[in-house]
């Protein structure tokens, strides 16, 4: 079958749907269900993704929900039980459930994290060539704004820092070392870090300690806390951070194009997804579905209520979305690398859409997954995206690519 064959063949199972109620008429709200359409089919005409699925909320309605397939082999269509690797759209979820625990009195954002984490007590730094104690102290405040000092050993200028958990440039599968989050911990507070605690932004594992801080408060591993706390309330009962052998038959294959490697594997998991482990990586070890996802967003969208049940406080939501660190190039390891952006709780936060996205408005947030995961919330419109697909290599453009159709005049 040919590419560009297989890319036109758009799935009717996601219930495509597209209410006049959510544009001002039907003819502009078919024009922009025609275009996302078409830009999904782009990204796979470019060989940036395979198949993709697209979201669009607005004012409590699913104004855009299709698949568009690629049809190729080694790929799969994409339907409402789809299973993807989230990555990083982890860390928002770790930060949802550090939120609750914080607006039940469990910590304070100045708390050390030694006070919990006895052995984050004498940490180091790396001065050039030279190994320093650290002489601030690690707080949960610095892991909630990627200020930590750890990141994953790919931001340039820095002396290499190490990344326990995932080699994300190895070509072996399942490369988690560790079973439990308390081994974790331990072998990160062995390593320098990039810089004095709290001093500069560095994107990094921050939400992987955030998950042992989980277990150390509420005495449950991280996923129970997170299944009792979040993902059952919300109904998201295919996210999790291991796959039944059930779950895996609807896993998503990777799409790679990088460099001398280009087709569909799963060969390139990089966490084993063991029901075994306990090592619960908040930064990015879920899988989850859209339709999970979208529940998530919904609530978010909603100012923290889902289904007329409150989650989350708007004041803790108002937390997140703070200006916590500048943006690109303030910033130069900012994620993301783009001007126009701030950092929340490891959320980007749009605060200059004319440097970039003209039509979107002020204020939207979200984050992005490292196989091409993205989603945003628009306070304003009462509105969601959501993109997922499965590839290599990561594309910020994509997100924003989507938001300039979504946005259009």
């Amino acid at each position: 079958m040919s590419l560009k064959k297989g890319a036109n063949q758009i799935t009717a199972s996601l219930f495509s749907c597209f209410f006049a109620t959510a544009l001002p008429s039907m003819s502009r709200a078919a024009d922009t269900a025609d275009a996302i359409r078409k830009y999904q089919q782009s990204l796979i005409e470019n060989e940036i993704t395979g198949s993709n699925v697209v979201m669009i909320y607005r004012d409590g309605k699913r104004v855009y929900h299709e698949a568009v397939q690629s049809g190729k082999t080694g790929d799969r269509d994409i339907d409402s039980n789809t299973l993807f690797p989230i990555w990083s759209m982890t860390k928002p979820i770790t930060t949802v459930a550090m939120m609750i625990l914080h607006e039940q009195g469990k910590f304070d954002w100045n708390d050390e994290v030694s006070k919990y984490i006895p052995c984050m007590a004498n940490l180091t730094w790396r001065d050039g060539d030279e190994i320093k104690p650290c002489t601030k102290p690690l707080r949960i405040i610095h892991l909630m704004t990627h200020r930590s000092g750890w990141d994953y050993d790919v931001r340039p200028g820095y002396k290499t820092v190490y990344s326990p958990n995932i080699a994300f440039d190895s070509i072996y599968p399942s490369q988690s070392r560790f079973d439990d989050l308390q081994s974790y911990v331990e072998a990160c507070a062995k390593h320098p870090l990039a810089f004095e605690p709290g001093t500069r932004y560095l994107y990094g594992i921050s939400q992987a300690i955030q998950g042992r801080i989980v277990e150390i408060i509420t005495g449950v591993t991280f996923e129970a806390y997170l299944r009792k706390t979040l993902l059952e309330p919300l109904g998201m009962n295919d996210t999790g951070f291991s796959m039944t052998s059930e779950q895996r038959s609807r896993f998503q294959p990777l799409w790679i194009n990088a460099g001398h490697l280009k087709g569909y594997t799963h060969l390139l998991d990089e966490l084993s997804y063991s029901p075994k482990s306990q090592a619960h990586f908040g930064d990015g070890g879920l899988v989850s579905t859209m339709e999970d996802y979208a529940r998530f967003c919904e609530m978010l969208t909603h100012g923290g209520v889902f289904r007329g049940k409150r989650i989350l406080s708007q004041k803790s939501i108002d937390t997140m979305t703070a200006r916590w660190s500048d943006g690109y190039p303030q910033e130069p390891n900012s994620f993301p690398p783009i001007r126009g952006y701030t950092n929340g709780f490891s959320l980007f936060v749009l605060d200059d859409p004319s440097v970039h996205e003209h039509n979107v408005p002020k204020g939207i947030y979200g984050w992005v997954g490292y196989h091409n995961t993205h989603f945003w919330i628009d306070p304003t419109n009462r509105q969601f995206g959501l993109f997922m697909s499965r590839a290599r290599a990561f594309n910020w453009e994509v997100g924003v690519g989507l938001r300039k159709v979504v946005y259009a005049q």
